[in-house]
């Protein structure tokens, strides 16, 4: 068991399941809705929070209902929120979800208008207690802050930083953090390449830290530090459900691993397994039985 910091966003997710993903000027009928709480980081951590680990979430969240309602599903998962900063002004970011269930694709329009977690929020965090760190990769400028403080004061702590989405200077980060977890949607706009061993090794010119990219229905690889290419098959369900949080599933499944003290290969299978479990259900409940 150890005790895992997410420093990340959480959303409102308002998902609209779909016989099929409607054409441009369509009027459908949703055939069924889920109104959750999203957000790469703390869906990451409800996930290691079913496997056992201790975890806070440092974020913005807004004092209204919709707020309210984030922070109690948190709750009902264990997450510690007292590092939660809560705003007057703004709305919760919403993620509109249509869920193809002919193939579970999901496509997703997100709204925000919210201040993000800043490292004046970040300092109130006493980091010395804990054993894992894990960023998603936004706010670029106020996340080099704290990773300079972490190295600066706490340089044993592991951290993990997530890079879904290309954002402006976030390779300024690779070099800054010990695990790099990549997604095939960052990993194709970042070198044009369909080959994810052939991206870790470019990525490879900029960060000595262990690299990982998933590569839903390929699987996903790595490149530890001593440049040893690693791979894993998918796990895919016998029938695909639910891919929203795939990804974040993903990504806990590779921090767990590591907190048990397990090899990258080990962890590379361990994720796999983790998302594909996840692919076949809806929604993040269950991710830690057996």
């Amino acid at each position: 068991m150890a005790n895992i910091l997410g420093i990340g966003n959480a959303t409102l997710d308002i998902i609209n399941t779909v016989d099929d993903y409607p054409a441009e000027d369509d009027e459908v009928r949703s055939i069924a809705q889920r109104i959750v709480r999203g957000g790469n980081v703390t869906n990451t951590l409800v996930v290691l929070s079913q496997l056992g680990h201790n975890c806070t979430w440092g974020g913005v969240c807004v004092n209204d209902l919709f707020g309210q309602r984030i922070i109690a599903d948190l709750d009902n998962y264990a997450i510690n929120t007292d590092y939660c900063k809560l705003e007057l002004q703004g709305s919760v970011p919403t993620s509109y979800v249509t869920l193809n269930k002919r193939n579970g694709s999901r496509t997703i329009i997100h709204h925000r208008n919210l201040s993000e977690y800043s490292f004046t929020d970040f300092k109130t965090i006493d980091i010395a207690n804990f054993d894992w760190i894990h960023f998603e990769g936004r706010n670029i400028i106020e996340i080099a802050k704290m990773l300079a403080e972490i190295q600066k004061k706490h340089p044993n702590i592991p951290i993990s930083l997530e890079v879904e989405k290309p954002r402006s200077n976030i390779d300024k980060l690779f070099s800054q953090v010990d695990f790099l977890l990549f997604s095939k949607i960052f990993a194709k706009n970042y070198t044009s390449t369909n080959n994810a061993a052939l991206f870790l090794q470019n990525i490879r010119k900029l960060s000595t830290s262990n690299l990982i990219c998933a590569w839903g229905t390929g699987g996903a690889y790595a490149l530890d530090i001593a440049d040893n290419i690693s791979h894993s098959n998918a796990h895919p369900p016998l029938q695909i459900i639910d891919t929203l949080g795939a990804g974040d599933t993903f990504n806990a499944g590779i921090i767990d691993s590591m907190c048990n003290q397990q090899d990258l290969v080990t962890a590379l299978e361990n994720a796999c397994k983790l998302a594909g479990k996840k692919c076949g259900q809806l929604g993040f409940k269950g991710l830690g039985l057996k």
